[in-house]
């Protein structure tokens, strides 16, 4: 994997992270409960994702 590849990975996880914060913070003030849930999936699928990128970077790491 390139430097240049590895650094857009990192940009990745950095989105990821922008993601998961801005829509935990929405949840908090929604009260529509199909709003919540989909919310929350978005969540969960971009925390999933995140885990997937830095299991990339670990793996990399330990080569």
């Amino acid at each position: 994997m390139t430097q240049k590849e590895l650094l857009y990975i990192e940009d990745a996880i950095g989105h990821e992270e922008n993601i998961i914060a801005v829509c935990s913070e929405t949840l908090n003030y929604l009260e529509d409960k199909s709003l919540v849930s989909f919310l929350s999936k978005e969540v969960k699928k971009h925390m999933t994702m995140k885990e997937k990128l830095m299991k990339m970077l670990e793996d990399k790491a330990n080569e």
